[in-house]
This record gives structure tokens, sequence and C-alpha cells, in this order.
């Protein structure tokens, strides 16, 4: 058995199953090219690879896999490649549409699941009063530390069979759908004749269709009937929070873990898990000392399937929250690393990269890092943070944030703040853009860009659309509306467009970059950083007689990466701005 909590040490393909091609099946047989050979040991693969309806597959319905996108095949597939999978556990909550909450709408209380998910007043028992709305509004004392993610409080409010309202504890998202009427819903209420009926199931599906309140219509006296019928059909599209207080919850995490370890998981990516612990009085984010608790919990359930957990959260650099994390035991997510290497390009100096480089070097932290994702370019986690009376500084300075966030806009970005329950903004959270339009298009940038990661210490992950030097997707973020900002650096890539990306010298140079990196035995061994100019970079693994070394110029982008054979020979590759130069030249 391998230590649990161990990354491995290859590079990550990141993708949807259907973000090239129509399905993984398409992205296995890109892994399988010719020219992607030894590239990477691991495909990271996004949440729609199960029954998910929201949220780009954050909303599970059920872990297994989606076979409109995954077939048995994909994973023979990836086992022949000896590639593993990462996969996400998505723990604070569940789709509505999954099989538990649909168990408790039709049995009510005599569901097994009805303490699966989280009653709000039963929570908050003794710590409020009922309010005009019909739940427990909690004491001010309680609000005022309760971190939430929308300005109303989080709550969805289900009907039991009994015709009862229950407000369930919902964070994320939620909406509630009234369907029309027809004659069968209205056939059982006594007295009611056909021609009153007609004109009550008229009026009631004109308020529907038009987004009215049916509940202010007349009903001659039908009032409670006829809506009791509409509401009987309600429907629900949300992310329901699961009860960690229930060992059902627990039998389910440990069932979903063993499920992923048998398609061939090697590493869990624990999203939202940061919310999963709840207590009166406390800010229900990270919760001390409960969310250790689960979190231990949680890592002898993987160790138990070989599982390795790797925790997702974003906050601020100065809560020192990644280091609290990895001194637990677990590797984090390097969210610093991708505004940092837009800093150091833009302004042509190492001073702040290489201030984080040493301290992952020196601190021998476990991480993945990357430059993008499915999700925005960090600068939150960027920012200093006072804890406890006490200010850390930033690995950037507010100003310095704001520099990279304006160069990301000014290139095509879209931004994200984050918003108090006042409306007010209260801090920026992530850039929306592909990394290469963040760079301003420019190949050399993004190539260099691609080799500071990899002598970066973590193990790399890459987004699909960033080997392919993929440009904002303006269209696709107006499509989106108001939450479609994250849809800028999605775009599916059809097999013609792989094709033509497999020929572009951006792709293959980024591929012997990746090949080096993922099978040289030098990053295995230790990380050397040699002084230099602010404008240059010198960095060198060794491992034994093996070495891999890259000199980098930040006003140039040039630069060049050497390494040794296994016969102890050195090759030196060359990447110099000249030469995208002649290219457009030519």
């Amino acid at each position: 058995m391998k230590p649990t909590n161990s990354l491995p040490n290859g590079v990550m393909f990141n993708a949807y199953p259907d973000s090239i091609g129509h399905t993984l099946t398409d992205t296995m047989s890109l892994l399988a090219h010719p020219l992607l050979k030894d590239a990477f040991s691991l495909i990271y693969v996004l949440p729609t690879f199960f029954n998910s309806d929201l949220d780009r597959g954050f909303s599970v319905i059920d872990y297994d896999t989606n076979e409109e996108l995954v077939s048995p095949g994909d994973l023979e597939a990836a086992s022949g490649l000896e590639i593993g999978f990462k996969f996400d556990l998505v723990l604070n909550h569940m789709s509505v549409g999954s099989f538990q909450f649909q168990d408790m709408l039709q049995k009510g209380d005599e569901s097994a699941y009805k303490d699966f998910f989280i009653n709000w007043d039963e929570f908050w028992a003794g710590h409020g009063e009922m309010g005009p709305e019909g739940y427990i509004v909690p004491e001010q004392k309680y609000l005022d530390r309760l971190f939430m993610r929308k300005p109303e409080l989080p709550i969805l409010k289900v009907r039991f069979p009994d015709g009862s309202e229950r407000p369930y504890w919902n964070t994320f998202y939620q909406e509630v759908h009234y369907q029309p009427l027809t004659a069968d819903d209205l056939a059982g209420i006594d007295g009611l004749t056909d021609d009153e009926a007609a004109i009550i199931m008229y009026r009631v599906n004109t308020a529907i269709a038009a987004h009215e309140d049916f509940r202010t219509l007349k009903y001659n006296g039908y009032g409670d009937e006829v809506i009791a019928a509409v509401e009987q059909k309600r429907q629900y599209l949300g992310q329901m929070d699961l009860n960690a207080r229930s060992e059902t919850v627990w039998t389910f995490y440990d069932e979903t873990l063993g499920k992923l370890a048998g398609y061939g998981a090697q590493l869990v990516r624990l999203d939202a898990f940061a919310y999963l612990h709840k207590e009166v009085g406390e800010t229900n984010f990270f919760n001390k000392p409960g969310t250790w608790e689960y979190l231990d919990r949680l890592k002898q359930l993987a160790t138990d399937h070989e599982l390795t957990l790797l925790p997702e959260i974003h906050t601020e650099y100065g809560s020192g929250l990644h280091e609290e994390v990895a001194s637990n035991g677990f590797p984090v997510y390097d969210f610093f690393l991708p505004g940092l290497v837009i800093e150091a390009l833009d302004r042509e100096t190492n001073t702040n990269l290489l201030r984080w480089i040493r301290e992952l070097d020196e601190s021998g932290i476990e991480t993945v890092n990357m430059l993008g994702c499915h999700d925005g370019i960090p600068v939150l986690d960027l920012r200093g943070k006072e804890v406890d009376g006490v200010y850390r500084e930033g690995l950037l300075s507010d100003d310095e944030i704001q520099a990279v966030i304006d160069n990301i806009l000014e290139r095509g970005g879209r931004i994200k703040n984050l918003y108090g329950a006042d409306g007010r903004k209260i801090a920026y959270y992530q850039v929306n853009a592909t990394y290469f339009s963040a760079l301003g298009e420019d190949e050399q940038k993004l190539l260099l860009a691609r080799a500071i990661q990899l002598f970066t210490p973590g193990i790399p992950q890459v987004w699909y659309l960033d080997l392919f030097a993929g440009k904002n997707d303006y269209a696709a973020a107006d499509r989106g509306g108001t939450g479609g900002h994250k849809e800028i650096n999605r775009t599916t890539l059809s097999l013609a467009d792989i094709e033509n990306g497999l020929e572009t010298d951006i792709v293959r140079d980024q591929l012997k970059l990746l090949r080096l990196r993922n099978t040289h035995p030098a990053f295995k061994g230790t990380l050397e950083i040699w002084p230099s100019e602010s404008h240059r970079l010198h960095l060198t693994w060794r491992n034994d007689h093996h070495v891999a070394i890259l000199e980098a110029g930040l006003r140039s982008h040039s630069f060049n990466v050497s390494h040794t054979d296994y016969a102890g020979n050195f090759s030196v590759m060359r990447f110099a701005r000249e030469k995208w130069q002649e290219g457009k030249q030519r």
C-alpha cells in the first residue's frame, strides 16, 4: 500500500469529459497520441464524469458514471496508458435530484434519509425565534458570525408529504419551480364543479407561466385545496447541504470513496469541505476543531481505499491556512502561483515569485500547482490578513494585486467579486480569463510560464485549453449571463482543433517540457535556487547524477532548459523569442 496522502510525482492533465471532441473517449484518444507519449501520468476529470444537473458537475446526483460522456472503455484506456485519475468528492452538498433527497420528498418522516440533510429549525432550536416566514431566525450574535455565500439565509423550504413546510440548509444554489395544474390535480376537491375547476386551472397556469404569485388569486372558497395541489407538484433545483452529524452520510462517503477507487482514482479533491462542519456560534466555514476531526475521519476512510485526499480551499495567504492544512498531513493546492507568474512576467522581476518558491522548498509543503483551471485565476489568495490581532503580509501587496487584475482585465478578462449581505463589495476573488489571454496572447510568455510551473515544487496540473493556447471565449461568457464569467475559459475543442493544434510549435514545445517534467528523475530530487539578477531565473533540480536546469530571462522571456540523459550527457532545449518573431514574419 502506498503512503496515504503522498502525492504521485507525475504531470496531470485537466479537463471536463467533453472538453475535447464529444466524450471522454476523445480525450483518452488524445492522451494516447504519439506526441503525448510520456507527457502525463494523471488526469483530473471534472465531475460531469458523474451524474449531475447543475454547476457544471458540482451538483452531483450520484457518483455513477455519466453514460452520455463516459464509457467503461475510457477507464480501460487510462489503465493501459498507466494514467491514474483524480476525481472530486463534493463533501458539503448534493443535488436535489439525488436519490436521498427524492426519497425524503416522497416518504417524509418515514424516509431513511430524513436526517441525511440539515433541518434548519432542528439545528437552530433554542438559539433563535420563529420568524414570519415560518422558520427560526437565529439570534443576531450567531448571525453576525455566520459566513454565507448569498445575502439571504441559506434555506430551502421543502414540502413534506403531510403538507408541512420544513426549512433545510442550502448554502449554494437553489430554484423552486411550479408545474401547471391538470384536471386530475383538482378532481379530488369536494364541491368543485368541472367549470369552476377549468377557470381556476386557467388562472393558476397563467400565473405560473408569467412567474407570478398564484397564492394571491381568488379561489371562491377553495384556496387551501388548490394551493395545496399546486404545492404538491413543486419541483426543485439546487444543492442541499449534507448533515455530517448523521452516520448515514459517513457511510455514503465511505461507499463513494470505494467507488472512485474502483474507477482508478489516485487522488480525490475534497470540494467545499470547509463548509461541512456546522456549529452554533461558529462561522460555519472551516470551524475548528470540528473541520480537523472530519478531515481526520475522511483520511482514515481514504487510507482504507488507498487514496490521497486533496482538500480544496481558497483563502488569503496571510491567514496561514494552507500551512495549517499541510501541517495536518494533507497536500494543498498552490493557488498562489498563477498570479505570481503573471506578476513576474509583466513586471520582469523574480522577487515575489522566488520568495514563494523558496518558501515551498524550505517548508516541504506538498502541492498541486497550476496556471489555468476550470475556475478563474485566483487573486484573493495572494493577500495578507490579520489573524488574532497580528497582520501577516501577503505574497503581493494590494497595489501589486490590483496591477495584476488591471492587466488581465485590459486583455479581456472578466472579474468576480465577493459581496456582503448588504450588497457591499468586500473583496476581489478571482479574474476569469484563459491563461494565454491573461498573458496578452504572447506565445513565448505562455511557454516560459509553463517552464516556471514545471520547475516550481509541486505536481503540475495542466488545463487542456492552456496546452492549446486557447483564447478568451467572449461569446460563451456572454451567453452564460450573470454567472457566465467562467465560460470564458471552458471552450470545447473539436477534433479538428486538436489536430491543428498538435501541428503548432506552442503545443509541441509545451509537450517537450511536460515530457521532461513527467519522466526525468531529477524532479524527484532537490531544488537549488541560484543567485541571479532580479530579471532572471536560475533553478536546478538534482537527484544524484540526474540534473535539470531552467535559465530564463524575464525581460526577453527567452529561456533554456538543460538536462542530463541516462548516460550523464547534457542536452539543451533553447526557447527564444526570436523564434516566434520569425514565425510571424513567415
